[in-house]
C-alpha cells in the first residue's frame, strides 16, 4: 500500500511538471487538475490562498509573457512533499529589451489528493529588478560592489 503511495503521489508531481510545461494565459482552468480548491501560494511577491485567486493572480502574471519554460533540473520527494529545483525562461516586452530572462528557483510542494501548500523561492533581482530600464543598472552596480 506504501508503494501505491508513492506512485501515487509520483505521478502527481509527474503532472504538475507537465502542466507548467504547457501552462500558459490561455489554459488556466488547467491548474486545477494539481491543485487543491484551498491551495496556499506563495511567492517573493505574493501569498494567494484559494483555486479562484491563484487563476487570477496567474492571468495577471501570464498576460504579457510572450514565451515561458520550465526546466526542471532536480525532484526530490516522499509521501507527502516534494522540492523541485527549475530555471525559469521567459520573455516579456518590457524586460531585458524583450529578450529571454533567466531565473533560478525551487519550489515546496506538500500534497494529499492534491497540492495544497506551493512556496516558490527565487531571487526577485534575477527576475525582475535587474531587467528593469532604469533600476536594472543601479542594481547590477550595487551587487557588484557588495561582491568586493
Amino acid at each position: 500500500m506504501i508503494n501505491q503511495a508513492k506512485i501515487e503521489h509520483s505521478g502527481l508531481v509527474d503532472d504538475f511538471i507537465g502542466l507548467y510545461q504547457a501552462l500558459n494565459k490561455d489554459n488556466l482552468h488547467l491548474l486545477a487538475e494539481v491543485y487543491d480548491d484551498n491551495i496556499c501560494f506563495i511567492d517573493p511577491m505574493h501569498q494567494v490562498n484559494g483555486l479562484n485567486a491563484l487563476t487570477q493572480y496567474f492571468a495577471k502574471l501570464y498576460q504579457n509573457i510572450g514565451y515561458i519554460h520550465f526546466e526542471i533540473k532536480e525532484v526530490l520527494q516522499d509521501d507527502t512533499q516534494a522540492s523541485l529545483f527549475w530555471q525559469m525562461q521567459y520573455r516579456h516586452p518590457k524586460l531585458n529589451k524583450g529578450e529571454v530572462v533567466r531565473v533560478d528557483g525551487m519550489s515546496q510542494l506538500k500534497f494529499h489528493q492534491r497540492i495544497y501548500f506551493h512556496r516558490d523561492y527565487f531571487d526577485l533581482g534575477q527576475m525582475l529588478y535587474e531587467h528593469l530600464p532604469c533600476m536594472g543598472g543601479l542594481i547590477r552596480l550595487l551587487k557588484d560592489r557588495a561582491a568586493k
